[in-house]
């Protein structure tokens, strides 16, 4: 099994070349999560700096899910929301390598992302993935709610359009209410 962590600014600065690696694959595997082919380690580093100073600024939590020691998936939770929105968090780019997919890594990410999103005071989470994406799956199993499609959202890596489907699930208080 892997161990799940939530990683400073500083430990994701210093293992920024495994994250890179994390992101890298999900692309060059196709998955629509903002970046096009082709895609490779060295292409991600400015976006883990950004990810690293979001996580300084406490604008987000970057969780890590490690097997023997290395970065093999990742998800990111933006706490930090507008001041009409304190109780509201986004989960961001669930990442995990293809080789490691199918042993519970995205489900122990999220229930680690969710359950420290809620410690925290969040009650609503969102989140949007490519509609008939895998992970589409992934998030209704673990009790996520459907909340539309955009068709044409955004593009696959290869530049085909994609629709993108928007979720949204109570934790917390809001979900004890519900």
């Amino acid at each position: 099994m892997s161990e799940i962590r939530l990683l400073d600014a500083d430990e994701t600065r210093a293992r920024m070349g495994e994250l890179a690696d994390v992101l890298a694959d999900c692309v060059t595997g196709g998955a629509s999560v903002g970046f096009m082919a082709p895609y490779g380690p060295a292409d991600a580093l400015p976006f883990w700096q950004d990810v690293a100073a979001a996580v300084g600024e406490g604008a987000t939590l970057l969780f890590a899910a490690e097997r023997a020691g290395r970065i093999v998936g990742t998800v990111q939770v933006g706490i930090r929301q507008m001041p009409n929105q304190p109780h509201r968090a986004d989960v961001k780019k669930l990442l995990v390598m293809e080789s490691e997919r199918g042993r519970g890594i995205a489900r122990a990410l999220m229930a680690v992302a969710e359950a420290e999103a809620a410690r925290r005071g969040k009650t609503v989470l969102v989140l949007d993935t490519a509609t008939g994406s895998p992970a589409e799956t992934v998030y209704e199993r673990l009790g996520w709610q459907r909340a539309g499609v955009i068709p044409d959202y955004a593009l696959y890596p290869d530049g085909r359009f994609c629709a993108t489907t928007f979720f949204y699930k109570r934790i917390g208080e809001a979900a004890l209410a519900a």
